[in-house]
Order: structure tokens, then C-alpha cells, then sequence
């Protein structure tokens, strides 16, 4: 069993069987809404499981590039009379791009010090998107147009699914084809220690580089689609929050795994959905599976589990 969660490509034939399937199962519309969000986070999930899980580079900042997306698919077609489609093509590259022009010297540093300096560039983000009003709509934020390709509109939860569900399913087959390259085993190395990977002859800066630029990449892409799906944009889709919210789907799930990413967004998309009925305890709830997760399982939900089954 362990051996079939580390193996990349299954995982991504795995997520590719339950993609296909879910549509067939769910009883309303309503669930397909559910399972639209839960495959649009988990886009962001993975990119960011592989700076953290493979890479061992930590980042709280990661909203900023999610908002990045949101707000492009917003303001292309607001104000710049761009197609939502180039503007999300756009929003992804201009998130790549600040993520290579900051990385370099942000990544130089280690452990509190990288998060910190991630959790400025992330509330800087979101700070301009709050004052920039003429073009961002300031706190209140902005509707976005509903995306457009080649004169078919794309909407409602159905098509959503589909759209998010499949993008989940290839970024997970780019991650698996990352995972087991090259560049996948130097990211491993570095993981395990920076100054042996060092002296092995990886080019540290370099592959620390990469693995941000695609996180923030996947993070822009998956912003891009929560905007164009809900219809409007906020500074909150930037926020401090929704980079914790990240992480938390990222270290549940199981950091360093594929699968772990999409069980992770799963749960903390689904959960608050179920604990409604304790209303005003749903808080406490939530918080409480979470700590108990933590402590019976430390290495995330499917790392752990697996270990455990192969033990048996």
C-alpha cells in the first residue's frame, strides 16, 4: 500500500479514475460545487506541497501568487479589454515571474527566517490589491467576468468540475513527471540537507529557484479559476489566512505527497461544510480534528496511513 501512495504516476491514475467516477455518484448539483472547490485548492496544494514537501522550502506567503491569478482574470478583462483566458495565461506568468525575481534572494534564507520573509511578500500582495482601488475595487473587490473561449462561455459547477478536475489531474502528472526526474531527486536532497546536496554538486540556489517558481505558478492557475468561478474577487482571496489555509491542506495531507495535497484541500473544503449542524461549536470542531490528526498521525493523513497498512 505504502509503496503504491509513493509512487507518482499511480496516484495520478488513481486521482484520474475518481475524477471520471464522482460525477456519476453525486446525488445534487450542490456536491459538484463542493468537489469543483476541493479540486481548485488542491491545485494550489500540490505546486505549494512541492516547495515545502520536496524542497523542504517553507512558504506563508503563498496567497500572494493565488491572488495574483485571481486578480489578472479580473482586471484583464475590466480594464485592459483582455480575453479572461489570456488573462489567466497572463496572471500566471506575471506570478512565475515575481517569484523568480524575489526568490533568488528570499530563498537565501533558512527556516523562521524564509518563512517571515515569505509572509512579507504575501502581506505586501495583498496590501496592494487593497489600495490600488481604481483598478482592484479596494476592500470591497471586484466582479470578474465569466471566462470566455473562442465565444463559449464557461459556467455553472458542472462545467467547473471538469475544468478544475482535469487541471488537477495533468498538474499532478507534471508534478509526478517533476517528482521522478532529476530535478525531483535534487529537490529531495536539498530537502534532506542543503550543505550534502551542496557538496554532491547540486546547484542549491538554483533548484530551490524552480520549485517557487512552479509553486507559484500552480498557485496563480488555481486563483485564477476559484475568481472565475465564484464571479467576484476580494483582498481576501490574497489574505494571510488563505496562506495558512494552504499550508494546513499541505501538512494534513502529508507533505512530500501527491495524494496527501488532494486529501488535505479535501478535508478543510469538506469539513467546515459538514460541521454546520454543530453551529456555533463548528470552530471548536474543526480545530479539534485538526489537533487530533496531528497527534495520531504526524506525518499527514496518507503518509501515515500508508506506514501503517504496509506495517500490517
Amino acid at each position: 500500500m505504502r509503496r503504491f501512495f509513493d509512487s507518482p504516476y499511480a496516484v495520478v491514475v488513481l486521482l484520474a479514475v475518481i475524477v471520471a467516477v464522482l460525477p456519476l455518484v453525486l446525488p445534487s448539483v450542490y456536491y459538484l460545487r463542493v468537489a469543483a472547490l476541493v479540486a481548485i485548492f488542491a491545485i494550489a496544494v500540490v505546486g505549494l506541497n512541492l516547495l515545502m514537501g520536496f524542497a523542504g522550502q517553507v512558504s506563508l506567503g503563498h496567497a500572494g501568487f493565488f491572488g495574483i491569478g485571481a486578480y489578472a482574470v479580473a482586471i484583464g478583462p475590466t480594464h485592459l479589454g483582455i480575453p479572461s483566458w489570456a488573462a489567466l495565461i497572463i496572471g500566471a506568468a506575471a506570478a512565475g515571474l515575481m517569484a523568480f525575481l524575489v526568490g533568488r534572494p528570499i530563498l537565501r534564507l533558512r527556516g523562521h527566517y524564509l518563512a517571515v520573509a515569505t509572509l512579507g511578500l504575501g502581506l505586501l500582495i495583498a496590501l496592494v490589491f487593497t489600495n490600488e482601488s481604481a483598478w482592484t475595487g479596494g476592500p470591497d473587490g471586484m466582479p470578474v467576468p465569466r471566462l470566455e473561449v473562442f465565444g463559449f462561455r464557461v459556467f455553472g459547477p458542472r462545467m467547473w468540475y471538469w475544468i478544475a478536475g482535469i487541471t488537477l489531474v495533468i498538474g499532478a502528472w507534471i508534478a509526478a513527471n517533476l517528482i521522478a526526474s532529476p530535478t525531483g531527486r535534487a529537490l529531495r536532497a536539498i530537502h534532506d540537507s542543503e550543505t550534502a546536496a551542496r557538496v554532491l554538486g547540486v546547484d542549491v540556489a538554483r533548484y530551490k529557484l524552480i520549485a517557487f517558481v512552479i509553486s507559484a505558478v500552480y498557485a496563480a492557475i488555481a486563483g485564477a479559476y476559484l475568481a472565475l468561478f465564484d464571479g467576484l474577487v476580494t483582498p481576501i482571496t490574497a489574505g494571510f489566512l488563505r496562506s495558512i489555509e494552504f499550508v494546513t491542506m499541505a501538512v494534513l495531507g502529508g507533505l512530500g505527497s501527491i495524494f496527501g495535497s488532494i486529501v488535505g484541500a479535501a478535508l478543510l473544503v469538506l469539513l467546515p461544510q459538514v460541521l454546520t449542524v454543530l453551529h456555533e461549536y463548528e470552530h471548536i470542531a474543526l480545530g479539534l480534528i485538526m489537533m487530533l490528526v496531528m497527534i495520531f498521525l504526524p506525518s499527514g493523513i496518507v503518509p501515515a496511513l500508508a506506514a501503517r497498512l504496509t506495517r500490517r
